[in-house]
């Protein structure tokens, strides 16, 4: 149960990225919300895995979803670019949570 809430913990971290940049250095209230209610349900979540989780695998899965994640809105919302590279090592970061998964049970 505490993968699952650290995936969703993750998909929060995509959240509050993603309204970072909508909210327009915080000048739109809307998406300025968002971000802090992301973050906060990001962070309390990534605390309850944590609890049984070890801590450095927690926190590895917890940056790694957030990174590969908000690379992917960035690139599907934001034009960003989507070149060889760019898509090599975000399938290597997924291999890598993948394989923390593995070798921690």
């Amino acid at each position: 149960m505490n993968w699952i809430i650290l995936v969703v913990a993750g998909l929060f971290e995509v959240g509050f990225t993603t309204c970072l940049k909508l909210s327009n250095n915080f000048t739109n209230w809307k998406w300025s919300v968002g971000f802090f209610v992301s973050i906060t349900l990001s962070f309390i979540l990534l605390n309850k895995a944590s609890q049984t989780l070890p801590m450095g695998t927690a926190y590895a899965v917890w940056t790694g979803i957030g990174a590969t994640g908000t690379v992917l809105v960035g690139i599907f919302l934001f034009n960003e670019p989507s070149d060889w590279w760019r898509i090599f090592f975000i399938f290597t970061l997924i291999a890598s949570i993948l394989g923390l998964r593995i070798v921690s049970g």
